[in-house]
């Protein structure tokens, strides 16, 4: 059985009942559908509690950091309900302008607090940013959390792996120039590696171009098991325990 440790359920139209069905049949076994924003961190919060399968976080992404002082009191109050398993996502992301970078580093620093304060793992999305990243999650460092879709190379791996971090593979590791991820795939440590969809964004290869969904994941996991030469049931079982015992599931 597999966990799917980051997607959206219920981003823009799709039916979350139907893509957890979905899940299920492909053999999905958990979600964890993380919050963007405090309305999106409600609804995942929602979600959560009318289906088992389904765990929940609260955050603010770093496009949307100019939120912060709007949005936090509520993320707050949402991360410290029994049923929230993780701080995120937060992080750093260059490649979009919608807030300055010492907006993001802003609203990262408050998650890693709470993140203290709660002894709660984070969900870190990085893009053009990793040095940034790796000198903020430095200054915190009894916090422990994903690098989700993991983006580098074999040395942003082993920053990241120094760090205490996990990293979490999505689709683009099955994009056929994606070699430098594949290797770090390869390179990681059994007991630091993920799986995610962060569907309904960067379906597998298959799917490219169409809205990604939890179920699509098994293309994910197949594309890990060849890269570390282990069989597609290792790959599920180990990365299942690995995201179990981080979001304590």
């Amino acid at each position: 059985m597999i966990f799917d440790t980051h997607c959206h359920l219920g981003y823009n139209a799709e039916d979350p009942a139907e893509a957890t069905a979905n899940a299920q049949a492909a053999g999905v076994s958990r979600l964890l559908t993380v919050g963007i924003d405090l309305a999106s961190s409600r609804r995942a919060r929602d979600l959560a509690r009318a289906q088992p399968t389904i765990f929940h976080s609260a955050g603010l992404h770093p496009n949307s950091a100019r939120q912060l002082a709007e949005d936090w009191q509520g993320l707050d109050q949402l991360a410290r309900e029994s049923s929230c398993v993780a701080i995120g996502e937060t992080g750093l992301d260059y490649y979009r302008d919608h807030a300055t970078p010492d907006e993001q580093k802003t609203a990262l620093r408050s998650h890693l607090q709470l993140a203290v304060e709660l002894k709660m793992p984070v969900i870190i999305h990085t893009r053009d940013a990793f040095q940034d990243i790796f000198d903020e999650l430095a200054a915190f460092p009894s916090v422990q959390g994903v690098l989700h879709c993991f983006s580098g190379g074999i040395e942003e791996a082993r920053r990241a792996l120094e760090l205490d971090y996990y990293l979490s593979f999505a689709g683009p590791i099955t994009y056929p120039r994606n070699q430098a991820l594949r290797a770090a795939a390869a390179f990681a440590p059994e007991d630091r590696i993920l799986v995610e969809t962060d569907a309904p964004f960067l379906p597998p290869q298959k799917w490219r171009g169409q809205p990604n969904q939890p179920s699509y994941i098994v293309e994910t996991v197949e594309r890990l098991a060849d890269v570390r030469k282990i069989s597609f049931d290792d790959a599920a079982r180990i990365t299942t325990s690995n995201g179990r015992r981080l979001f304590d599931v």
